[in-house]
């Protein structure tokens, strides 16, 4: 149980908790202030893996985005539903509808069926956001178990007039939907076929898209199903269109990923998805991250320069020193990685540590993890950094300023409980896990059996109070026994370990 600090130990006060997150919005290219369609809620759906390969350290970046959006809207009091997907069909070697499966030919390379890629991925790509302290989705859905959903929608823009059949496949013709491409900036009548993909002869456009392949296209597809239009498989892009749908609702608040989903995979969703409600706008804010670059190039599979997360933990680096190096660049800035910079964000969250456990007593951490963090009480000593926290944070969840903000509290700061308690406030939202680092000293002490030392020595002080001092004596000798050492004085009972 949680209790709050007395208030005479501090000069504190209240306040109302609010912040005003303003988000750079890439439909408008503008920083925007949030506003969610329902008050206290957010609905926000997040481009999860195609499983078919490890992710690798850019792949990564994107969750790691997506988990301090998460985190900044929750530790600010909204209910926030986080689904993500899992692309286990139809997702081609070229997001335009040309190449192979992915999902195919890695289970032809490898040996395998489809779903057992699948499911061998998925758990890799988890035990990754894992490693890095990635929250978890609310939802995970995959493709795979969504196909009657994705019929349904097909069904719905079909009706609705935007389609064409040609080959054996059912397209959506771009010519019927006039807002296309304003994500990407795109003008409808400056397309011309052949401008900017490999023209399908069954397309009319070729910025025209596949909802439903049959097997007409590719006959030796492993995952098919019955559809109106003949057996097959759905889009890449009709997937998550369906599945944000059914756990979102036909309007929500925020679509994130990375930038090289803007011009093909999201201007497609939201064509399709506004071509079968008719709602505009489907999405309210669209959210997207910058890559990762290794010599200046983009890091990619197709580029064969990919590392991936357990590449760097036998190099000796821990997944949060990864971690800590992604909040030292701003989302939509390109960062460039190598293995010093990688050593150095290392050496920077190892003195964070050393600094927080140098500064604050075991007494000072021993108190902070009682306190309930974000009831609204500060000092005046500290309230400033965490209000320029608030503020980085707000400003389209700006993490290097965020980071000066909490360096600054623990180098000007006075120490205490509560300033240490700010500190844990603030990780909230950076996901470094400071509190279990700090709790962990070099002596072995761990947070739960240092609240268990607090609680006996608690009990002893009843004990004396209560001139039970048999009762007292045993809970001296028992605390002994266990290498902790009491050292009585005016302020009160302090501990070491003997």
């Amino acid at each position: 149980m949680y209790r709050k600090p007395h208030l005479d130990l501090l000069c504190c006060f209240l306040y109302s908790y609010h912040m005003t997150f303003n988000f750079y919005n890439t439909l408008g290219r503008e920083k925007q202030v949030f506003k969610p369609l329902r008050e206290g809620k957010v609905s926000f759906y997040g481009c999860g893996p195609t499983v078919y390969n490890y992710a690798h350290i850019g792949n990564l970046r994107a969750y790691v985005l997506h988990d301090i959006l998460v985190r900044s809207l929750r530790r600010a009091g909204y209910d926030v539903n986080h689904v993500m997907n899992i692309t286990d069909v139809g997702h081609l070697s070229d997001d335009a509808d040309d190449g192979d499966d992915k999902m195919v030919k890695s289970a032809s390379e490898r040996g395998k069926t489809v779903l057992e890629i699948a499911d061998f991925y998925t758990k890799a790509f988890f035990n990754d956001t894992d490693r890095m302290n990635i929250t978890r989705p609310n939802v995970v859905c995959k493709a795979t178990e969504h196909i009657g959903e994705m019929i349904a929608l097909i069904e719905r823009i079909e009706k609705n007039g935007f389609t064409y059949s040609s080959g054996g496949n059912l397209y959506f013709d771009i010519s019927k939907f006039p807002s296309y491409g304003e994500l990407a900036l795109l003008q409808l009548d400056e397309l011309k076929a052949g401008a900017r993909i490999e023209q399908d002869e069954n397309k009319r456009n070729a910025f025209d898209f596949v909802l439903w392949f049959t097997k007409s296209k590719f006959e030796n597809q492993a995952l098919v199903w019955d559809s109106p239009w003949g057996r097959g498989y759905p889009g890449w892009h009709i997937e998550c269109s369906a599945m944000s749908m059914k756990y979102l609702g036909e309007n929500f608040d925020i679509h994130a990923g990375g930038i090289d989903h803007i011009p093909i995979h999201h201007t497609n969703e939201i064509a399709q998805s506004e071509a079968a409600t008719g709602k505009k706008p489907w999405v309210s804010y669209w959210l997207h991250n910058e890559f990762l670059v290794i010599n200046k190039s983009k890091v990619s599979k197709s580029k064969g320069n990919f590392l991936t997360l357990q590449a760097l933990i036998d190099e000796g680096h821990d997944p949060l020193d990864y971690r800590y190096f992604l909040l030292g660049g701003h989302y939509r800035s390109q960062i460039q990685f190598s293995m010093e910079s990688l050593k150095g964000a290392g050496n920077a969250r190892k003195s964070l540590i050393d600094k927080i456990k140098s500064k604050f007593s075991q007494a000072d951490i021993a108190e902070a993890g009682r306190l309930e963090i974000g009831t609204g009480i500060r000092s005046a000593e500290y309230t400033s950094y965490i209000e320029g926290f608030d503020k980085a944070i707000e400003d389209d969840l700006n993490t290097p300023r965020a980071l000066a903000e909490l360096w600054g509290l623990l180098k000007d700061a006075p120490a205490s409980p509560e300033a240490l308690a700010a500190v844990y406030d603030m990780d909230r939202v950076l996901g470094l896990k400071l509190e279990e680092a700090v709790t962990k000293s070099a002596d072995g002490v761990n947070e739960k059996f240092a609240r268990e030392i607090e609680e006996l020595i608690a009990k002893r002080a009843e004990a004396k109070k209560a001139k039970d001092f048999a009762a007292a004596d045993n809970i001296r000798q028992t605390l002994k026994d266990r290498g902790i050492i009491l050292e009585d004085n005016p302020a009160g009972t302090t501990w070491k370990l003997g």
